[in-house]
């Protein structure tokens, strides 16, 4: 193994927009190993038939592998309905979460093993942040509902009848993306709201899922200053060990939003960062082709590996943090891609509202 694959299981990586393995990725995922990879529209031919596109991305994941050489991988991806959906037809495009209601739980069967189908064993999803704010511009429709009773139970049922169907989900944005008027994909945004408001409204639906059992939280680029007045809480202490880890009492893997992203890219532009990253109590980097260049993660992965060297980094904590991903891996299914028959989606179709807009690249 080489020294930059020691530490790629804290890396996820998003594949550059080609339905075939890029060159630059094949070397990039040979030489670092990372614990998983993020499929985005682009890496679907959405011009092709079912069976035609199915067969290619068959053959994709394919070639992933072999590149990575790991037995045991994340097939990620964000599917959470609306625009939030990469995959072509007839893979069924559901409604926003928010018109979900009472079929959340349906939703989730329904989206799990069609995803599973894909050989996909991660969905970043469901959000649980909450509609708290009417001016927040990457929200909105996303979150189940505007109260934090109903985000939890529904977003609860999505994630247990998704798992059930043998696809991982991944609460997110935490501590919440809800109170904001800024999207992060294109600068970093303040939230001021004060502790009490806080823990009784943003972080209710995580602390209810962490109850639950939930086993993966992704962070948010947002700087909470009742929390943590300078840094935001990808890099917090504070927030992933403080508060997440320590108070509502988190004990699985923490995985950050895509580094690339115009909020936080700048802080990552010092590969000290990714050393700070996992001091503050997190796991996995993820790091996408469609905000920045991928072949960041190496300078990032050679910082972990001299701060683990010099000792900078504690040993202990990395090793934890191994175990972590390691158990988590050993627990998520490891899918074939498969073609489903019509009537799985005729199914699907019943099992709640769907949507009919064009999708996006990313949100």
């Amino acid at each position: 193994m080489s020294e930059l694959a020691s530490v790629g299981r804290h890396f996820m990586l998003g594949l550059r927009p080609t339905t075939t393995l890029h060159p630059l990725d094949r070397a990039l995922l040979r030489d670092l190993k990372p614990a998983g990879v993020v499929f985005f529209k682009s890496n679907f031919a959405h011009d092709l038939p079912y069976r035609d596109w199915l067969e290619g991305h068959a053959e994709l994941i394919a070639e992933i592998r072999e590149a990575v050489g790991r037995e045991r991988l994340f097939i990620a991806i964000d599917h959470e309905g609306g625009r939030v959906c990469r995959t072509p037809p007839p893979i069924t495009r559901f409604a926003y979460a928010r018109h979900w209601g009472d079929t959340a739980g349906d939703v989730g069967a329904a989206m799990g093993a069609e995803l599973a189908s894909l050989g996909i064993n991660l969905n970043f999803a469901p959000s649980l942040d909450i509609d708290s704010n009417p001016d927040n511009p990457v929200i909105g429709a996303r979150s189940f509902a505007r109260d934090a009773d109903t985000v939890a139970a529904r977003g609860l049922a999505f994630l247990k009848r998704m798992e059930k169907s043998g696809v991982r989900g991944c609460i997110k944005h935490f501590p919440g993306h809800g109170d904001t008027r800024t999207d992060s994909h294109y600068d970093l945004p303040v939230i001021d709201a004060p502790p009490k408001v806080l823990r009784e409204r943003e972080l209710a639906p995580f602390k209810a899922a962490i109850t639950g059992g939930v086993g993966m939280v992704m962070t948010s680029h947002i700087l909470f200053r009742a929390f943590d007045a300078s840094l935001p809480a990808t890099l917090s202490e504070r927030i992933v060990t403080g508060l997440l880890r320590e108070e509502l009492g988190f004990g699985g893997v923490v995985v950050s939003d895509d580094i690339g992203m115009n909020a936080i890219s700048a802080l990552f532009n010092d590969q000290e960062a990714a050393v700070r990253f996992l001091a503050a109590g997190n796991d996995m980097l993820t790091i996408c082709s469609y905000w920045t260049d991928t072949e960041r993660a190496r300078g990032l992965a050679r910082a972990i590996i001299d701060a683990r060297r010099s000792g900078a980094l504690d040993r202990r904590a990395l090793e934890a943090s191994r175990v972590r991903i390691e158990a988590m891996l050993g627990q998520t299914a490891q899918h074939g891609v498969q073609e489903l028959p019509e009537d799985v989606f005729r199914r699907s179709a019943a099992a709640g509202p769907l949507f009919s807009s064009e999708t996006a690249e990313i949100v």
